[in-house]
């Protein structure tokens, strides 16, 4: 798995000030973990038990058109598909535009669709290209770790805090803070993960509630808000994605080439974008 996270999700005044974050909710104190290794094996033994699932639901997604003040705002029917560790696949509706949102991943690649014509973009890129500090407005990767399919890189500068009802993961690279995640220490469930750039600025996250259990030991959260803010206003973006029908799948070899590969050559997109070497470089149309 690539070592370094696609982050252009979230925290933004999206999620840090419009409205009450998720996790500040009145909570039981349960005594937390020791240490950091400690803490990350406890989350590597749940991801461990991450098993392929198939889920429908509603979504809000809020984004900014180029020129207005206020974001627009747009409620998906979703549906999703997880193949870990690697493989997803999230469609998002509209009565008028299907596939208005379609996030996919597998081993070697990312893309992001949205069809909306006020945005119109496409991005995809390879893992093994992408950047800390670039990344489209959605990402898989953020998506796998707030479902619990994700594999801890316990060779990073990981440290530990608490702070009433959460254990704080911070993982910290060349000094700077690039990640937390805040735990529930009583059921040891990710509640919140916050990314940040190489200067230490907060850039990304994503709040989870509502945790079901899907298989034996895989709990998956109901609930995951997902925050974006580009180095342009139109580049920010907002989705709050609510299950309703969690269910474990099975994924035939055909529904998987079907699901987890990339369209070549996408066409009707405004803008086209791939990483390469760590950027984004606008595609000739």
């Amino acid at each position: 798995m690539p070592g370094r996270l696609v982050i252009s999700i979230a925290a933004t005044a999206l999620l840090f000030a419009g409205c009450e974050s998720r996790i500040l909710k009145r909570m039981d104190i349960c005594p937390g973990k020791g240490s950091a290794s400690e803490a990350l094996a406890t989350l590597r033994s749940h991801s461990q038990n991450a098993a392929p699932l198939k889920a429908n639901g509603q979504c809000r997604m809020e984004y900014y058109v180029q020129g207005k003040k206020k974001p627009q705002s747009e409620s998906l029917s979703v549906k999703l598909w997880i193949d870990p560790p690697l493989n997803i696949y999230l469609q998002a509706d509209k009565a008028v535009i299907p596939k208005a949102v379609v996030l996919g991943s597998n081993k070697d690649e990312f893309w992001l669709a949205i069809r909306p014509k006020e945005i119109s973009r496409y991005y995809w890129g390879k893992w093994s290209d992408q950047d800390a500090s670039e990344g489209p407005m959605l990402n898989p990767r953020t998506l796998l770790e707030a479902l619990g399919i994700w594999e801890v890189d316990t060779q990073q500068d990981w440290s530990l805090s608490n702070e009433g009802a959460f254990d704080i993961l911070s993982k910290r690279e060349h000094g700077v803070i690039t990640k937390k995640i805040y735990v529930y220490s009583c059921d040891y469930r990710v509640r919140r993960i916050e990314f940040f750039d190489s200067e230490g600025r907060p850039v990304a996250g994503a709040e989870l509630d509502k945790y079901e259990e899907v298989s034996d030991g895989f709990f998956v959260p109901g609930v995951i808000e997902v925050t974006s803010q580009g180095q342009k206003t139109e580049d920010s973006f907002s989705i709050t994605i609510n299950l309703q029908s969690i269910k474990p799948a099975e994924i035939t070899e055909q529904r998987r080439a079907a699901l987890f590969r990339r369209q070549n050559n996408p066409r009707g997109f405004k803008h086209v974008r791939q990483i390469i070497g760590g950027k984004w470089i606008e595609e000739p149309q």
